[in-house]
């Protein structure tokens, strides 16, 4: 075996393993962590800046030094390894013309083996799982050898170019087009199975995007629970009400609630009535935002943060008062449940009090139920799932159910028409796709 032959045959193979790492890691690395570090001054991470801004070109340069490589390969395999094989063949006494074959046939195989597995799949494997080690490592040499084999290079690219564009195709040489919301969910998910970020943070991603397509009346406090004071009520009445409720704000009346005027604080009130100073309460009614309930939050909130104004009224198609918006439901849609020293009575929204029960507030989004049981109720009527109920059963009372899809829907709670809270009871049989209802004192 000539020594000089050998020598030349490793340092190809790991040429070969060079430009295949060099692709795959130029490729899968992620620009925006290259990025990241281009700004700390790293400066293999700015040569590898300059390769991702050249995609098309250094992906040809990674090519034409894997077909360089390989051709060489071919060329030195046979007579490095020529002298090896045949004495093993010629000992089974075949004919000369067989035994060249053959020998020729080992030797290809073997040099195959030792491109394909040593030069491309191993190389392959660890640029694809350490890309940004691999980019950073391999930057200079790269960038050097595009700058020498630069000629060839572009003729080379500028003829697949051409070819590309026969066939009806753009070039681009960007590596990374916009996400869109559906990628960028799951690569968040992906990031949050791999560590990369605690399931709070996945919450609070999956929440703003969310967030962008609620609308007002999907959060809002309906109509028949929102507590008012009213103006044409005494002083002493109103302080009854404000004793009584544990809010800092609460929208002002006229008459009734399709007539809200404004707002009151209760710090301002409480203040002037332990300072003996208490005034008529037109004297504290600040203005109230007042909207349609399809508004979305995202409008709605920045009205609020422009014009400071904490509480909104929602109103319907007709001018009637549909429900009331605070800053703070909307902040929940963002980070979830904001309880304070008074909510400690407060009943979650969803709240799973065994593997086979769960317990919903009637004010849960339809939306929220299918996800969370992965059924497909019809939201296009109604909001809620206490809406879905009483658009499902028209006299509904205490106790009254519906089956649908193994899952058994059973009123718990009920306020005149309102649904208050639904137990969800998954039932054994998950084949029924029917709707069943059941009466509530059959």
């Amino acid at each position: 075996m000539d020594i000089f032959n050998l020598i030349l045959f490793i340092l190809l193979i790991f040429f070969t393993a060079f430009f295949v790492a060099a692709e795959f890691s130029v490729v899968k690395v992620r620009k925006t962590r290259i990025d990241q570090l281009a700004m700390n001054a790293n400066k293999n991470a700015i040569i590898v800046q300059k390769i991702l801004n050249n995609l098309d070109g250094y992906l040809s340069a990674t090519q034409l030094g894997i077909t360089i490589a390989a051709l060489g390969l071919g060329w030195l395999g046979e007579p490095t390894f020529h002298g090896l094989i045949d004495p093993f063949v010629a000992w089974f006494g075949l004919p000369e013309a067989v035994t060249s074959t053959l020998s020729f046939l080992i030797v290809f195989l073997f040099v195959t083996f030792l491109n394909v597995v040593v030069g491309e799949l191993a190389p392959k494997t660890i640029a694809i799982q350490k890309s940004e080690q691999i980019a950073l490592l391999i930057a200079k040499p790269l960038y050097w050898f595009y700058i020498i084999a630069f000629p060839l290079i572009w003729l080379l690219n500028g003829s697949a170019r051409l070819l590309v564009r026969v066939f009806g195709f753009k070039t681009n040489d960007s590596q990374e087009a916009a996400l869109s919301e559906e990628e960028l969910r799951l690569s968040m998910s992906e990031s949050y199975k791999s560590g990369e970020i605690n399931q709070s943070e996945l919450q609070y991603v999956n929440r703003i995007f969310e967030f962008d397509d609620r609308l007002a009346r999907e959060i809002m406090v309906p109509r028949t629970e929102i507590v008012c004071v009213y103006k044409d009520d005494t002083l002493e009445e109103n302080l009854n009400v404000l004793k009584q409720e544990k809010f800092t704000r609460f929208p002002v009346a006229d008459g009734d609630k399709d007539h809200i005027v404004g707002l009151i604080n209760i710090k301002e009130v409480f203040h002037d009535v332990f300072n003996n100073h208490a005034k008529p309460l037109e004297e504290y009614i600040r203005p109230i935002i007042l909207v349609i309930e399809h508004i979305p939050i995202k409008k709605l909130l920045i009205r609020m943060q422009k014009e400071q104004i904490h509480m909104a009224v929602l109103v319907d198609e007709y001018g009637g008062t549909a429900g009331l918006v605070t800053v703070e439901d909307i902040l929940e849609e963002i980070v979830g449940e904001i309880r304070d020293e008074f909510d400690s009575d407060e009943q979650p929204m969803i709240n799973k009090v065994s593997p086979t029960i769960t317990v919903l507030d009637g004010k849960v989004l339809i939306e929220d139920v299918n996800n969370l049981f992965n059924l497909h109720l019809d939201d296009s009527e109604v909001d809620t799932i206490g809406g879905w109920m009483l658009s499902q059963i028209s006299d509904i009372q205490l106790g009254s159910s519906i089956k649908v899809n193994g899952y058994e829907f059973k009123v718990t709670e009920i306020d005149g028409h309102q649904v208050k809270y639904i137990e969800v009871i998954r039932q054994n049989n998950k084949d029924e796709q029917v709707i069943k209802k059941t009466p509530a004192d059959d």
